[in-house]
């Protein structure tokens, strides 16, 4: 509409309507669009910014000792003893550098190579971010033999830079307290901060990073520092596998200004595990660098092979799927002006690093197979066990291409397919049992939402090579129903879902039936969990009624405190108490009130933040070896509270 009268809302839209944010002001407007969310991972995001500064000194070779501690009250600390943070006088601001850095976007060392060759920060915007979402902010520099401190609160200077003393250390401690008008997550969470910290230790061979918790009247310490480097996170990936050699492949070295490091292991189990990282971020949607890997990789296994005449048949070729099988690897490049982009914006797009690590791994490989042809003999063999199992799979595969299943109108005969034809607005539910699959079906909307029943639990994805996975008439609902595809031919512009709903019953095999479906995405289809495609549903465990009144509540907390408001000032025991051990125990209504309704429902995004931690976990609770397992569930058994017998 043009015209003002029509639309009186109109007549408010001004000069002063323009808001003009300055200084640290649209960080805290906006903190999702600098740190992710306000919840648990932007918090922990935080301490990720302070220690990248440090990391950075240390790639710089400034720097060769880090400190982390989480205090009292939920405080971080993080000093190193690089260079230090500049503190003379900025020309062009007109004051210290230490208080431009600290109160200014996009301000630092990082823009200038002089400083930094490489960064591992260039696609956040530093520490500047850290002080405009902290409560206070504390900055001690030790530099030219004297101390400097500086103080903010809320992003802004509340005591400037000052010289309080004399030192003989030389770095930068950075103390804060994150903002909890901001975030609705206010806990550090140790193990979080451990697997970020040990990471970072095993990228950068022989920095040490110290992590201390004072917050528990025991408190923790752990320092972490691995003289091997990739060698050792290999060790660490497969410390659950049955590796097939026992030495770790690796090399390192630097070609046309790119430092390139890799190592890697063959294990006896069917799924590949590559992680790549580009100056310490970890690219999950991988990138140039992965493709340069991945090529050199299967070219020259399949040339070795043939060279040596290991080939029974004279057509035989290896893919790149047969020779990843039971591959477990790291690749840590350096790159001086990386280009990010993909779903996360951690996928590398420099279009010159492929052919750089494609030349260098093929002639490191090359020389290792030759000199050591031992090694050479089990991956070659393992690799062609896995193209005869390929053969074997074919069949199965050609029942999931969703192209024959669009033109045979074979859609799973027990989906409930939603009439919305457009998959962002389409979402679908893996539901447990006809039962659960009845009342979803009648209690869904059935313009967005389909349901797949699922019967019994699926196969283990951990255990079982492909053409078993693939052999699964579960497995083959799904993959059919998403429409996507498989392996080399997933196309993820054709999934057809763009939520796919994981909702299993609240108990022990819920749990179990949920995990095995998570191993299955995160193997096989792990591209649906970091596009942000997969969703856990939160189904409630009690319903809570007094008379006409009701409530329903996902844990016993929540269930004790409904029960005390709703009988305030009379007698508890006149609530009545519905535990829900299974979906099928809901009526179609309850399941949409509680489960369904998009208006009302709790549904939690799986993430992959920490693809290492990821690998790990599934490896220790779906893998082979017993006693890691043993161990789990040990050290975290006193986290349960509801067991079902």
């Amino acid at each position: 509409m043009s015209d003002n009268q029509t639309n009186p809302a109109a007549k408010s839209y001004s000069a002063e309507s323009i808001t003009v944010l300055k200084g640290l002001e649209a960080v805290r407007k906006r903190p999702a669009m600098y740190i992710g969310d306000v919840g648990k991972r932007g918090l922990h995001h935080l301490v990720y910014e302070v220690i990248d500064n440090s990391i950075d000194e240390a790639m710089g070779g400034y720097c060769d000792t880090i400190s982390v501690v989480i205090g009292e009250g939920e405080t971080i600390t993080v000093e190193d003893n690089g260079r230090g943070i500049p503190v003379d006088m900025h020309k062009e601001e007109g004051r210290p550098a230490l208080e431009v850095v600290m109160t200014s976007l996009h301000a630092g060392g990082k823009f200038d190579k002089d400083s930094y060759k490489v960064s591992g920060g260039l696609h956040g915007v530093g520490v500047s971010v850290v002080n405009a979402l902290a409560e206070w902010l504390h900055v001690d520099v030790y530099r030219n033999g004297s101390i400097y401190e500086a103080d903010f609160k809320k992003g802004l200077l509340s005591e400037g830079m000052r010289t309080t003393g004399k030192t003989k250390k030389r770095g930068t401690s950075v103390s804060f307290k994150a903002d909890d008008s901001i975030f609705n997550h206010h806990i550090f969470d140790w193990d979080v901060l451990e697997d970020r910290i040990r990471e970072l230790a095993f990228l950068n061979k022989g920095l040490t990073i110290h992590l201390k918790d004072e917050r528990a009247a025991e408190g923790r310490a752990e320092t972490y520092l691995y003289s091997g480097g990739l060698k050792q996170f290999i060790d660490y990936l497969n410390e659950n596998k049955h590796p097939i050699h026992p030495q770790v492949i690796a090399f390192e070295g630097e070609k046309d200004d790119v430092p390139i490091d890799v190592a890697f292991q063959y294990n006896d189990s069917y799924n590949e595990n590559i992680l790549s990282y580009v100056n310490n971020i970890n690219t999950i949607e991988g990138g140039t660098h992965l493709s340069g890997l991945r090529t050199a990789l299967t070219r020259t296994l399949n040339n070795y092979a043939t060279r040596n005449n290991m080939f029974k048949k004279t057509n035989t070729t290896l893919s790149g799927d047969d020779v990843r099988e039971g591959l477990t690897c790291v690749i840590s490049i350096k790159v001086a002006e990386p280009q990010f982009e993909g779903q996360t914006k951690t996928k590398l797009g420099n279009g010159d690093v492929k052919g750089i690590v494609d030349s260098f791994v093929s002639d490191q490989l090359n020389e290792f197979m030759e000199r050591n042809p031992a090694i050479a003999k089990r991956v070659i063999e393992k690799s062609l066990l896995a193209a005869q199992a390929r053969d074997a799979a074919r069949k199965a595969r050609e029942l999931t291409r969703r192209k024959s299943a669009l033109e045979s109108g074979d859609l799973p005969g027990k989906l409930a397919d939603c009439s919305n034809k457009d998959p962002a607005m389409c979402e679908i539910y893996l539901v447990e049992g006809d039962s659960a699959g009845g009342s979803a079906k009648q209690g869904r909307d059935r313009r967005f939402q389909a349901i797949l029943p699922l019967r019994g639990k699926i196969i283990n994805s951990e255990k079982a090579r492909i053409d078993k996975i693939l052999g699964n008439n579960e497995i083959r609902m799904m993959i059919t129903a998403f429409g996507a595809g498989f392996k080399e031919e997933f196309d993820i512009e054709k999934l057809r879902y763009h939520k796919i709903v994981i909702m299993t019953d609240a108990d022990v095999d819920g749990a179990h039936i949920r995990t095995l479906l998570l191993t299955f995405l995160f193997r096989y289809l792990p591209e649906l969990i970091i596009g942000g495609y997969v969703y856990i549903a939160m189904p409630p465990l009690y319903r809570v009624s007094v008379g006409k009144k009701e409530k329903y509540c996902y844990d016993d907390d929540e269930r004790d405190i409904a029960i005390k408001k709703m009988t305030e000032g009379g007698d508890p025991s006149r609530a009545k108490i519905q535990r829900y051990k299974g979906l099928g125990e809901m009526n179609p209504d309850q399941l949409w009130n509680t489960t369904m309704d998009p208006e009302v429902r709790t549904m939690m995004r799986v993430n992959l933040d920490d693809a290492a931690a990821a690998d790990r976990i599934f490896s220790t609770l779906m893998g082979d070896v017993v006693e890691p397992r043993r161990e789990f569930i040990q050290s975290h058994a006193k986290y349960v509270t509801n067991i079902d017998v």
